[in-house]
């Protein structure tokens, strides 16, 4: 073997051992990750149980006084009870507010008038979630979402688009409000 060959042995070996090396930190890194499903009933290696399901399932949402509210209190009741309606013995309560903004986002100008052909859609959902047993507010927070919807000149046409991007927009909200009430009552 020649000297250079040596050289280029050497050098295949150190990075071969480093990789080895780098490899041996990864999976130790690795094994020391806690991360577990958000939704999950398994208890944590801590020894707490984990507030997944039976946390989520544990909520009484408060009554709401639009048609809109109602709709997303509806669809948060069937994604945080599985459909099987409001908690008998809930350990949290929830307040929960709606509300709607509705503005123009394209205007087309048609017969010499500027009309509104598309609309958008804004649904805010703001909440408090609170321990019954203690009256100690646990959560406050708020999350939106928009749906876009088209404003035809008929006007029952125009009406029943603005309630369609009312019901899709609730629907929406009421899935990321049971995504953020996971995530803040799995990190309690």
């Amino acid at each position: 073997m020649s000297l250079p060959d040596r050289r280029h042995e050497t050098l295949r070996r150190r990075l071969w051992l480093g990789a080895v090396c780098a490899m041996a930190i990864a999976v130790g890194a690795a094994s020391g990750c806690t991360v577990r499903p958000l939704y999950s009933n398994a208890t944590s290696s801590v020894g707490t149980d984990a507030t997944g399901s039976a946390g989520l399932g544990s909520i009484a949402i408060s009554p709401v006084v639009t048609r809109y509210g109602q709709e997303v209190r509806n669809h948060l009741i069937f994604l945080l009870n599985g459909g099987s309606g409001q908690p008998a013995a809930a350990a949290y309560t929830m307040d929960l507010r709606v509300s709607v903004l509705d503005q123009p986002s394209a205007v087309i100008q048609v017969d010499n008038e500027d009309r509104p052909t598309a609309g958008t859609l804004k649904m805010t959902g703001t909440y408090t979630l609170k321990d019954i047993a203690t009256g100690e507010t646990i959560i406050t927070s708020t999350r939106d979402i928009s749906a876009s919807y088209d404003r035809p000149s008929q006007q029952f046409a125009a009406q029943r688009a603005r309630r369609d991007a009312e019901n899709r927009a609730a629907r929406e909200l009421a899935e990321l409000l049971k995504l953020d009430i996971g995530q803040r009552l799995a990190t309690r």
